[in-house]
């Protein structure tokens, strides 16, 4: 949507994969009721430009996904980022095998000639996977204030990640939907995307991950654009625009003691199959679920312990967890830099000292782009090397 300036990249970078057998299809997409919006008109102009311009200028086999043209957006509520991700994606299963591959994108993605390769080598080799959540690093623009923000919100999503991974929880993955790819019988099996206005890509990995094995690691990234948008509700761009504002209450780095908790209960499963026992979720759960007691049903329904540990996941999931941290962390007495030093003293101590200027009272503020830039790459060494570990096991 609106993004007629970024295609020659897109297209330049699709152009250059070393492998060829391929199909792109692109969904142009806005409300249909923004023909009838001043506001909006051009949007659905710059949509049009669009069209012409891909059926120009790329040289690959492609199909348009049209709804943008008048009468043909979307309309009511159901429109939006999950919309087109779930209409494109369904649209290839009119031609696709069971193995094929799907990647999904966004057009201000840039990736190197290798992706579509590594991505088919990453499934070749890990044949049982169902999904792949690949390694992402955003650039920097060489504006400061989309520069400052990006990497803030960066430090934000992969000391989330790190501490999933360091406790071995099974929602590891970080959701960007310009950084997925799946099997074909995969879509399918799970029913295709749920689509939502914002955060399709999370809840579309989760349930990715509650089906089979979920890959997080990729020889190749993906680079995603670190630009202000307000297109969708809440992810990097809205999380980078209230940033900017000195808004970061819905992103802070949650303190690695509230993991533990997790972890507690995460390992209870087996025991809690035998008998009730109390857990460190206990209180959230009841009152997130409005339920006394989740783990009796679980075990009703459950013929074993390996059935019931996953029950068990499944209803501790994700987005559960996200929901835990949101609610506990007000009762940490930490500000949001005094929960990054700990974490990285406690259990990452070379990269701690190695950050120099993190040690003593240091606010995210008051620190430059290069210092901000030497937290983000320190984290994404760490979140890497889990990735990695856990890839070759």
């Amino acid at each position: 949507m609106d993004e007629l300036e970024n295609l020659p990249s897109l297209l330049a970078d699709i152009e250059s994969q070393s492998i060829s057998n391929y199909k792109v299809y692109f969904c142009l997409n806005q409300p249909d009721q923004w023909w009838e919006d001043s506001a909006k008109v051009k949007i659905c102009e710059a949509n049009q430009a669009s069209i012409s311009y891909l059926n120009e200028a790329a040289s690959f086999p492609m199909r348009i996904i049209d709804s943008c043209s008048k009468g043909k957006g979307w309309q009511g509520k159901n429109h939006g980022v999950g919309w087109a991700r779930k209409l494109s994606m369904d649209a290839v299963l009119e031609e696709a095998e069971e193995e094929d591959i799907i990647i999904t994108l966004d057009a201000d993605t840039n990736i190197g000639d290798q992706y579509f390769s590594s991505v088919k080598e990453n499934f070749k080799q890990h044949p049982e996977a169902v999904g792949l959540s690949a390694p992402y690093y955003h650039r920097l623009t060489g504006s400061e204030a989309e520069d400052r923000s990006i990497l803030r919100y960066e430090i934000y999503m992969r000391s989330y990640a790190i501490n999933l991974w360091r406790i071995a929880n099974p929602y590891h993955f970080t959701a960007l939907g310009s950084a997925m790819a799946l099997p074909v019988r995969a879509y399918k099996a799970i029913g295709g995307m749920t689509p939502k206005r914002s955060g399709e890509d999370f809840y579309f990995l989760q349930k990715l991950r509650k089906y089979g094995e979920l890959l997080c690691w990729n020889e190749e990234k993906v680079y995603p654009a670190a630009r202000f948008s307000d297109r969708v509700f809440f992810g990097t761009g809205p999380a980078m625009i209230k940033g900017a504002k000195g808004d970061w209450n819905s992103y802070p780095v949650y303190h690695h003691s509230l993991f533990e908790l997790i972890r507690e209960t995460y390992m209870a499963f087996d025991d809690l199959y035998v008998k009730d026992m109390p857990t460190p979720m206990d209180d959230f759960i009841e009152n997130q679920l409005n339920q006394k007691n989740i783990w009796a049903p679980l075990r009703l329904n459950s013929s074993s312990v390996n059935q019931f540990r996953r029950a068990c996941r499944d209803k501790i999931d994700g987005l559960r967890i996200l929901q835990f941290l949101k609610h506990m962390q007000a009762s940490i007495d930490r500000t949001n830099e005094e929960c990054l030093s700990e974490l990285l003293e406690s259990f990452y101590a070379a990269s701690f000292q190695e950050l120099d200027f993190m040690r003593g009272k240091y606010k995210f503020d008051e620190l430059d782009t290069l210092q901000l830039n030497k937290i983000r790459n320190a984290l994404l060494t760490i979140e890497e090397d889990h990735q990695k570990k856990h890839h070759q096991r």
